[in-house]
Parts: C-alpha cells; sequence; structure tokens
C-alpha cells in the first residue's frame, strides 16, 4: 500500500522538518514492513499556473493543432493576446478562458525532462500546457488537466498541488486489516513519535450535516419498497454480512470534476482517478480503511438484500466478464437478481455512469474468510476485497457513508436523503482476559501496570481490573511502588487480571497472546534482551541440525549468503528450467488454496526460488553474489490421494487417520542448493578478478560433501537445467570397494553453468552456475562411511612417483584417479592429476593423464622398491578398470 507522509501528517502531526527515511524506519520497528520510500514531485519545477486567453486552430495539418496564448499573471488578462506567451498543444479538451498548468520554458517535468522553445507547425511555442500524466498525478494522458476557476494565476504549481510529497510503500501483513488505511498507519506514526492523534473516523459525525439528525429506517423491513427515505435494505445471511448500511444523495451532477487535491491524494496512492462519485469512495476507502461502493439509484428494483448464490445465477461484474456464481458467494442483490459481488466488485448493470443523478452509498461488514474464498474462486482480487479479507471496522459503516454523502453534496452539488438504512445483526462485545504480568513473562522484561495498560489504550483497547481483592477498576492507575516494595508490585501484578476490550478497528486482537504483542511491539522489539535458549540437560541440537549449521558456515565462509525463498511456484518454471516432459521434477504438488494464485505448486527443486532471489538482487546493483538455500522440498508419491483428508478438532487423531494423513503427503527429502554469478574474486590491486565458473559451484558442492566427510566423484553429465558442456553430476560411494570391483556409487545431485536458455528465461547474468545437493544421500553415504577418524600423522618422509597414462577421450579423469588409488593400498597418501594432453602421437580417440602419486608409511622410511611397487600395483588396476597404458 502506498501512503502520501503529507497525508498522515493531517492526523498525526509529526514534526517538520521531517525525515522520511526516519518515519519508515520508526514505522518498520513498529511491525509495519516498510518496503520503500519514494520521494515524489521533487524533482518538477517551473510549473505555473495559466489562464488560455485565446486559441488558433492551425488546419493544415492532418490532426488538431491549436496555438494558444496564455497569461501567467493578473496584469497580463487584459494585455494585447499578440503580445503574450504562445503555445502549441494537440489537445482540444479545454476552451479559452480555462486555467492551466503551464511549464515555462526551463521547467523541469517528471523524470527530468526539460521544457524548451521550440519552432513547430510554424510556430514559435514557447513552453507546454501539461496533462495529468506530464505532472506525475496520473496517468490520463487524453487531454489537459483543466484548474478550477479561482485558481490563482502565476502561483507555482507544484506547491499549490502538494506535489512534492515522500509516499510509502507498505506491505501489511493479513493480521493488520487496519493499517491498510491512512487512519490505521497515521495512528502507529503518532505512537511511534508520542504526538496527538486525530481519528478522521471523527472529524465528521453523523448528523451534523444539512441532512438534519440521524434516522435509522432499519430495512429489516425486506417487503418494502423505496419510498423517501434511504433505499430499504435487509441481511438474509448473518454469517455473511453483520452490518449493511446504506445512505442516498439525489440531484449529484455527474459532470462535476473531482477537485485536484483528491486527484493527487489517489494518484500518490497509485490509484486511477475516474469520476467524482468514483472517486469519493476510493479516497474514502483509503483514507479510513472501508470500502464503499456507489449504485445508480434509478437501476435498482425493489429492496436489497445480502445473501448467498442460487443455483444457476450468473453476474456480469463491472470489468464486463460474465461469472457464475457459486452456492457460497456472498451477493448484494435486489428484485432484478445479482447485482454485486460484496465486497469485492460491483456489478455492471448498476454502476455509475456519466448520466448518474441520483446515488445510493452502500457501506458494509462483511465476512472476511467468505471475501477471501470467493475472490479466489473467481480469480477476482481488488483493492475492496484486499480490505475486507484482512478484517474491517465494523463500525466504519455509518460514518464512511455519511462523509461519501457530505462529498458528493459539498463537491457535486447533490442533496441528501435524510436518514440512514441501517440492516445490522446484533455482535457481542470481545473481551479478553489478560494476567497483568503476562506480557512481562512472554518477553522476558518487566514492564509493568502502568505500561500494559498505557500501551493497551493506545491502541484503542478499554482496560479494567479485576484484582484478587475483587476491587473495582482502578482510574487513575496506580503508580510504580518505590524502592524496596518491588516484591509487592510483582505480586499485585501475578494476582491481577486485566479485562481488556479490543476496538471495533482491531478484530486480529482475540486472545492475550495478541495483547501481549502489542504491548511487546509498542515497547520496541530491539528492547526484548536477547537470550540463548538452553537445551534440556541430554538434549539439544541433533546430529543432522549439528551439520547442517556446519554446512551452512563452511558456505558462509567462502562468500555464500544464506537466503530463504518462497517454496511456491507457478507451473511455467518447468519450461523456463527446460525439464523434459517425462523429468519427474515437473509432477508438482498443487496447494488447495494458495496464498497466490499465481505460484500454486510447492517446488520439486530449489533453484527456481533461488534464482528468482540472484535476479531479484542483481535488479538492484548486485551483480557479483553467491547464495545459498536449504530446506526441502516436495515430491508426489505414486498412487497417493490428491487431497490429505481433515481431521477432526474435537479429539487427537488415531493411528488409521494419521497413516492416511501421511500417505497423503508427499515426500520431503532435504536438499541444498546455490547459485553463483559474476566476479568470484573481485578485480583490484592484485590482479583482474576471476569471474565465477562451474569449477567454483563444484568445488562448493565438494566443500558441503566434506563436512559430512564425504568425498564426491565428478562425472561429466547433460543434465537440465545445466549447460550439456559444462555440467557434472557428483556421486558419493555407499561403502568399501570389494575385492573384484569397485564400491556402488549413489547419484547426490549436479553442478555447473546453467543452460543459456535458462539463464536467459530468469533474467540472470550470462554464465550463471549454480549446484544442487540431496543432503539425504550425503547423509546416508556419511553413515554408511561410518565413525571417522583423524589421519594417523606420519614422521616419515614422503615418497613421490609420477605416471602418465593413455586412455580414451571418453574416460574420466576422476575414474583413472579412483583406479590408481584403489591400486597403490594403503601406501597411497594423495593423488593429483597434474596434466592433461592430446595430440596426434597419442593417437585418434585418445588422451594422456599425468598423476603424481604421494607415498608415505607410517612406521617406516619406504625403500625405492616398496614405491616402485605401489606404482605399478595402482598402474595396473588403473589398466584393468579404465584400459589405461602406461605411457612411454
Amino acid at each position: 500500500m502506498r501512503v502520501p507522509i503529507s497525508w498522515l501528517r493531517e492526523y498525526a502531526p509529526i514534526p517538520a522538518p521531517v525525515d522520511a527515511q526516519e518515519v519508515g524506519r520508526r514505522l518498520t520497528a513498529a511491525g509495519l514492513e516498510v518496503e520503500a520510500v519514494e520521494q515524489v514531485g521533487h524533482d518538477i519545477r517551473g510549473v505555473v499556473v495559466a489562464q488560455v486567453l485565446s486559441i488558433e486552430e492551425l488546419t493544415e495539418f492532418k490532426k488538431p493543432i491549436r496555438y494558444c496564448r496564455v497569461a501567467v499573471s493578473d496584469a497580463e488578462l487584459t494585455a494585447d493576446p499578440d503580445t503574450l506567451t504562445g503555445v502549441i498543444c494537440g489537445a482540444t479538451n479545454f476552451k479559452a478562458g480555462d486555467r492551466v498548468a503551464f511549464a515555462t520554458p526551463g521547467a523541469i517535468l517528471p523524470g527530468g525532462f526539460e521544457i524548451t522553445a521550440a519552432r513547430k507547425y510554424g510556430r514559435i511555442s514557447q513552453g507546454m500546457i501539461c496533462a495529468v500524466d506530464e505532472l506525475g498525478i496520473g496517468e490520463d494522458h487524453s487531454g489537459i488537466l483543466i484548474l478550477a476557476p479561482d485558481t490563482p494565476l502565476g502561483v507555482d504549481f507544484v506547491e499549490y498541488a502538494g506535489l512534492r510529497d515522500d509516499v510509502l510503500d507498505i506491505t501489511v501483513t493479513p493480521d493488520r486489516g487496519y493499517a491498510v488505511s491512512i487512519r490505521g498507519v497515521a495512528r502507529e506514526l503518532a505512537t511511534a513519535y508520542e504526538v496527538p492523534y486525530t481519528d478522521p473516523a471523527s472529524t465528521f459525525v453523523p448528523g451534523e450535516d444539512a441532512s438534519g439528525p440521524e434516522e435509522d429506517n432499519n430495512a429489516g423491513r425486506a417487503g418494502a419498497g423505496p419510498g423517501a427515505g434511504p433505499w430499504p435494505a435487509a441481511i438474509d445471511d448473518p454469517t455473511a454480512c453483520d452490518r449493511f448500511v446504506l445512505r442516498e444523495v439525489r440531484g449529484f451532477d455527474p459532470g462535476a470534476p473531482t477537485p485536484l487535491w483528491m486527484q493527487v491524494r489517489l494518484a500518490r496512492c497509485g490509484m486511477r482517478s475516474i469520476s467524482l462519485a468514483v472517486d469519493v469512495t476510493n479516497y474514502l476507502m483509503v483514507e479510513l480503511g472501508q470500502p464503499l461502493h456507489a449504485f445508480d439509484r434509478s437501476k435498482l428494483s425493489g429492496p436489497i438484500v445480502v445473501r448467498r448464490a442460487r443455483p444457476g445465477e450468473t453476474l456480469v461484474t463491472l470489468d464486463h466478464v460474465t461469472r457464475t456464481l457459486y452456492p457460497d458467494d456472498i451477493l448484494i442483490a435486489d428484485d432484478s437478481g445479482p447485482i454485486s459481488l460484496a465486497g469485492t466488485m460491483g456489478g455492471l448493470a448498476t454502476e455509475i455512469d456519466d448520466a448518474s443523478t441520483d446515488i445510493v452509498i452502500e457501506g458494509a461488514h462483511f465476512s472476511d474468510t467468505g471475501t477471501a474464498k470467493m475472490a479466489r474462486r473467481h480469480r477476482l482480487h481488488s483493492e475492496a476485497s484486499y480490505r475486507f479479507e484482512r478484517g474491517v471496522d465494523r463500525e466504519l459503516p455509518p460514518r464512511a457513508t455519511a462523509r461519501a454523502a457530505a462529498l458528493l453534496a459539498r463537491l457535486g452539488g447533490a442533496t441528501i436523503v435524510p436518514g440512514l438504512t441501517n440492516a445490522e445483526v446484533p455482535v457481542a462485545p470481545v473481551t479478553i482476559e489478560l494476567a497483568a504480568d503476562y506480557p512481562d513473562r512472554v518477553a522476558g522484561v518487566v514492564y509493568g501496570l502502568d505500561t500494559v495498560v498505557a500501551r493497551l489504550q493506545e491502541v484503542g483497547c478499554t482496560v479494567r481490573s479485576t484484582p484478587a481483592s475483587h476491587e473495582p477498576t482502578i482510574a487513575p492507575w496506580r503508580a510504580q511502588p518505590p524502592d524496596g516494595a518491588d516484591h509487592h508490585a510483582k505480586h499485585d501484578r501475578q494476582h491481577t487480571v486485566l479485562l481488556v476490550t479490543p476496538p471495533s478497528w482491531r478484530p486480529d486482537l482475540t486472545d492475550p497472546a495478541d495483547l501481549a504483542e502489542e504491548v511487546i511491539r509498542l515497547e520496541g522489539y530491539d528492547n526484548v534482551p536477547v537470550r540463548r535458549p538452553r537445551a534440556t540437560a541430554g538434549r539439544g541440537l541433533t546430529s543432522r541440525q549439528q551439520a547442517l549449521r556446519a554446512i551452512a558456515r563452511t558456505l558462509a565462509d567462502d562468500g555464500f549468503v544464506e537466503v530463504h525463498a518462497e517454496p511456491f511456484g507457478p507451473a511455467s518454471d518447468a519450461d523456463r528450467l527446460m525439464l523434459p516432459a517425462d523429468d519427474p521434477r515437473r509432477a508438482a504438488v498443487a496447494v488447495a488454496n494458495p496464498l497466490s494464485d499465481d505460484q500454486p505448486l510447492l517446488r520439486t527443486t530449489l533453484l527456481p526460488g533461488l534464482l528468482r532471489v540472484l535476479g531479484q538482487n542483481v535488479g538492484r546493483g548486485f551483480g557479483d553474489i553467491a547464495l545459498f538455500e536449504s530446506g526441502l522440498v516436495f515430491l508426489p508419491r505414486p498412487g497417493a490421494p490428491g487431497v490429505a483428508p481433515i481431521l477432526a478438532t474435537d479429539r487427537g487423531p488415531t493411528e488409521a487417520e494419521l497413516a492416511t494423513v501421511d500417505a497423503a503427503l508427499p515426500e520431503q527429502p532435504p536438499r541444498i542448493a546455490g547459485v553463483l554469478a559474476g566476479y568470484r574474486e573481485l578485480p583490484g590491486p592484485w590482479g583482474p578478478g576471476r569471474a565465477a565458473t562451474w569449477a567454483d559451484a563444484i568445488e562448493a558442492a565438494r566443500s558441503v560433501a566434506a563436512v559430512e566427510h564425504v568425498v564426491l566423484d565428478v562425472r561429466a553429465a547433460a543434465e537440465p537445467p545445466f549447460h550439456p558442456g559444462r555440467c557434472a553430476a557428483l556421486l558419493v560411494r555407499a561403502g568399501a570397494a570389494d575385492a573384484d570391483e569397485a564400491a556402488p556409487e549413489w547419484l547426490a545431485g549436479y553442478a555447473g553453468e546453467l543452460h543459456p536458455r535458462v539463464v536467459a528465461a530468469f533474467g540472470l547474468p550470462e554464465r550463471t552456475c549454480a549446484f544442487e545437493l540431496d543432503l539425504a544421500v550425503i547423509a546416508a553415504a556419511a553413515e554408511a562411511v561410518g565413525p571417522v577418524r583423524g589421519p594417523a600423522l606420519s614422521a616419515y618422509p614422503l615418497a613421490t612417483q609420477d605416471i602418465a597414462l593413455v586412455v580414451a577421450a571418453d574416460v574420466p579423469a576422476a575414474d583413472v584417479a579412483a583406479a590408481l588409488t584403489d591400486g597403490a593400498g594403503e601406501l597411497l597418501e594423495d593423488v593429483r592429476l597434474f596434466d592433461v594432453y592430446t595430440g596426434a602421437q597419442l593417437g585418434a580417440g585418445n588422451k594422456s593423464l599425468a598423476y603424481t602419486l604421494r607415498l608415505r608409511a607410517p612406521d617406516r622410511t619406504l625403500t625405492a622398491a616398496e614405491a616402485t611397487a605401489a606404482r605399478d600395483a595402482a598402474v595396473a588396476e588403473a589398466a584393468r578398470r579404465t584400459g589405461a597404458v602406461l605411457r612411454a
């Protein structure tokens, strides 16, 4: 949600000058995730208010061209038009006498666009008459922005329209619906800066407008027809809606313009100006958090009712889509049938248009879960549904609709119909019992009774006390006890129960833990001491957890940064990874109720999520980067039921029920993966630097296996999404080799350079590399090897033997090295490849591999004969297993 700071300051007057970054930090510390702070309008200058005095139509061109003379001061209004500033303009929606925003020569418009005087269409154009999109306050480019006739001439338009602002981009978590509004964010800002807060919902009191005193024309009379009062309405299903309010205005001018200040504020919040009636409802939705809807009264037929859909019903919504309705859909209907998807989108048949003069304003409190499910069923997410599914203040509809009626009357010349229709289902207030010391125990900090009560009252809660002595409510609250009486205060807190009634705008506060969180949040999470939890004697981290942490430390030491990508993804990931049609990674588990319709599948590989995170970092300028993630992937089990059963909640599950759930769940093997891009070694005084290559990915995988004392065998492979010529299969041995054959090997994963098409599909830097390992295979190999003991260090000298073997060109060097290792026996300390040679003298299809054998005995100095015997045995084993021939 985009929130202009200037709008917030109307209700939370934080002191000037305002540091927008500091505002973002304080709101983030309070629990609102401020993703970005954007400066808007700060780059605009040289735009003034002008009046068009004359218009000359240039008819010799194919498109409409007008040469206009403009006045930028009151003195110029009476001057000879031929002596005034002339400007070329192609728009036709303005006339002589209109006041406009005029960019003078030298002016700067959004994006750094500079205005200069130039010859166009045979005239000298000395500036530009601006449209909405050219000023950065909307997307409408169809015509010039027409200002009110009383707009003062010559004033700086940026100052006059309030274009310079700082806009916060806030991500609101699902439990904080109150914060999807200026009202909610301003409350948090006032608390963060300790300044007085003015509730915008209280700045207009229903009944004090020209409409006269409030009347509750409660339309439980479903059979009543529209009369002199507001349109009648009723609630048919209390589980779908518990409050439905209607107000009416008549004689509205549909051509009335939206005032500039409202257009600017809506634009800063990312909304498009449509018409005055629609803009008013959108404006109040943003300010108060209460979605409103306007119906054309002339298009309604009979009393309105809120109900569930009936079989066979359809509705054409405002986006011109005919929607087949489901039985659980929440509808607003009249005698003609459905006219709106409640809390989501209105119907086309009753929309406001250019001829609407009589308007019915609707404000309601719909079921949050019902609205969320309906929006997902129809894949129809709107600003209204976004708010309703997070929880809307049940007490707002009367106030929000009253403000909407007042604005339509003041700005659009409408007459307000007295009273309101208020269909309501009684809802008992929630009262929570909270031990006074409960927040202290949760946070490990002694806040004290005064602080707990003050913070709860700050968020709008009503607090009463029921101490052990059953004293009446404490007011004012007792101050902290003096020194020496701490034990009495602690005793009082332990035996005092607070009865807390959350405000109507906080439906998320339902239990003591929620209240404790509010106290801790407002007191500051950074004030909660950090203490490492103690493990119970004989317990602590498991061997698997210890190994995973050791792996993470090893990769971090090697320059990798750990991230946690979302475990969800779209079906298109398989195509972008170039997976074959029969690849098992294509068979992904679908989530029945995904967080996003665009990402309904559980991941079968860690790579897509990592690549998306890499792309985001590269897009923010971090091109030299290495990331890794450890986590589970989800692989469907053959023959498993499609959907896991939902178990009863009034008892514990039986073993048979648990077995049924386990059978439906996918396999979840642990994996670890990493990606590398850009420089592996940065350039500097030491040299030109070195880019990351497939070899770095393989070495990172080796370091992961080395933590478990497992050695990876590297073999050439061709496996998507890797480049077929730069891909390695990583294998581990399952145990010791038999006398006649090598030990069996298990596939642990792959590493290498990504295919260029995969790199392009994810928008990554060229030659990005990656690896992915199955940690279950690594752990199994480590268990098969058994306990690892440190090597015995020999004090005797090293003997080396160099050999060059000729093998077929397709024989992996790793296979030859493994054969040499097995053949040389216990005296071999290490084998190293130091040269690869191909040439005509070796014969077609052959290559030469040169190795150094490092030999050492633990208890003696090796003789030349012993070293030679070990070398010969190694060569013989290599010849038997790979066909190697000792090069002359």
